[in-house]
């Protein structure tokens, strides 16, 4: 691995001054492809921080003021940066993630979707009226911005999630602070750029990067009011436990163990591809990923046999700048042991791994290939715990009760998908299976822009979830006002609460 001392430090955006920070403490940034570092993430102090955040206030009154079709102008021509852009945003996210270019695609595309979601705020931030609710008396409810929000994303998806995040929360009047996860903060800071590029005053979108220290400083500041997280499960808890307990309104999304149950009658060859699409695509690396197969019935042998052919020819290498491969790296050479050590925990606990994607790659990489780990039963950890990697385990059941079981025992409940040809399984799966998102017969049932994204259980601490008119609701505040413009002769007596009259 190369020297970081060559590299340069990511700077924080305060208002409209990009800056590096003279900080003591600094991680490296990776390119997982090559095993070089590319950058290195300042660790800001608490202080440092902190002057985000007012720097954040400070734009707050004048933005909250801007007419909402104005705010919504900014999306427009933000959008149209990103098209512009949308290759080297892809190109980016590949360099310091390490999905493939058609994964980064995907993921660019889906945080345009968001951008077009808020550029079309101006309609669902309409009120409601009511007049004469009581004579006289004319009533309406108004949304108002929360004031000074904040969002910490994880390095899955170093575009989209911010993007799940500050295009609404701005849109909706608010400021807005970012701090991406220290190990991809790049396509943060670009975003950032095209962002002041499309018009957006100083001060209302700002970035800080950090660690404990960082995230600890944005969950007290008193001049935060909301704040939005996307990680592990035990990370989500604290956020939201730390953040409302100083008085933040919190929407905390943690991880994730989906399983996908495939019945008898499922079309095998496109299940198998399905499947393996969801387990492996983005190198497994992303909450949605299917990680537990379901098999029920006789579909044991036939999923087993058709990961082991159809993930072992997959095409695993460097994806920076590589068109011709099927999975990339994983973000990190500890991440990368830490994925494979649970082969070795499941054939401890009395599973198989017909499919072992430990094999030798060439070059300082973090690659893994894909794993299958066969004859895994309820207790074991391949079957509990959030792995994040390309490791598919199958649990093979006698019935789609059995499946269904399995899935109330599970802590976790992000999303889950049944493959079968009979409607009455697939209504059943849907009504009763303990998850927030369902798919019928697709392999990740992401929800897209328009649409909340509804994890359940420790997958979610909160009210409000990600995306979707949910995601209004969380960035704004309603008002109600009663009016009414009485006549000098008319009654004193109060219209609405009628004072000692029936």
């Amino acid at each position: 691995m190369s020297s970081a001392a060559a590299v340069d430090v990511v700077p924080v955006l305060c208002g409209e001054r990009w800056q590096t920070l003279d900080a003591a403490r600094t991680t490296d940034v990776y390119n997982p492809s090559t095993g070089q570092v590319i950058a290195r993430t300042p660790l800001a102090t608490s202080a440092e921080t902190a002057e985000v955040v007012e720097t954040a206030a400070a734009a707050l009154p004048s933005w909250s003021e801007t007419p909402v079709v104005e705010r919504a102008r900014v999306m427009f021509r933000y959008r149209m940066l990103m098209e512009q852009h949308f290759e080297e945003l892809t190109a980016l996210v590949t360099r310091e993630h390490g999905k493939t270019l058609a994964e980064a695609r995907a993921e660019v595309n889906r945080g345009v979707e968001m951008v077009e979601f808020a550029a079309g705020i101006p309609s669902l931030l309409m009120g409601d009226a009511l007049p004469n609710i009581a004579p006289g008396v004319d009533a309406e409810v108004v949304k108002h911005p929360v004031g000074v929000c904040v969002g910490i994303t994880p390095y899955n998806f170093p575009n989209m999630v911010p993007l799940w995040m500050f295009p609404v929360a701005i849109t909706c009047g608010n400021t807005f602070v970012l701090k991406p996860s220290e190990k991809v903060p790049l396509s943060a800071v670009r975003l950032g750029e095209l962002l002041l590029e499309a018009g957006l005053p100083p001060g209302v979108f700002n970035i800080v990067h950090g660690d404990k220290e960082c995230v600890d400083t944005l969950l007290s500041h008193p001049k935060v009011a909301a704040v939005s997280f996307v990680g592990s499960t035990p990370i989500a808890k604290y956020i939201y436990e730390t953040g409302t307990a100083h008085g933040k309104r919190v929407q905390s999304a943690g991880g994730a163990k989906n399983h996908l149950i495939v019945m008898p009658d499922a079309d095998m060859d496109q299940t198998v591809k399905q499947l393996a699409a969801s387990a492996y695509g983005c190198a497994g690396q992303r909450c949605m990923a299917g990680s537990l197969t379901v098999a029920v019935g006789g579909a044991a042998d036939p999923v087993v046999n058709g990961l082991v052919d159809y993930a072992g020819s997959l095409r695993v290498g460097p994806s920076d700048g590589n068109e011709d491969v099927d999975m990339g790296p994983v973000i990190r050479d500890e991440h990368r042991q830490r994925v494979a050590e649970y082969l070795d925990i499941a054939t401890g606990e009395g599973a198989t791994v017909p499919l072992d994607g430990r094999r030798g790659f060439a070059g300082d990489g973090f690659l893994l290939g894909p794993s299958v780990v066969d004859q895994v039963k309820p207790g074991m950890r391949v079957a509990k715990e959030e792995i994040f990697g390309p490791v598919l385990s199958v649990a093979r059941v006698d019935s789609l009760d059995d499946a269904l079981a399995m899935g109330a025992d599970c802590e976790f409940g992000n999303g889950a998908v049944i493959f079968t040809r009979s409607g009455y399984a697939a209504r059943e799966f849907k009504q009763h299976f303990n998850a927030g998102m369902i798919g019928v017969n697709v392999g990740v049932p992401a929800p897209m822009a328009w649409l909340p994204f509804t994890g359940w259980n420790r997958s979610f601490f909160g009210d409000l979830h990600i995306q979707g008119t949910e995601s209004i609701q969380f960035y704004t505040r309603q008002k109600v006002t009663l009016t009414r413009w009485p006549q000098e002769h008319e009654s004193h007596h109060d219209p609405v609460w009628k004072s000692g009259q029936r």
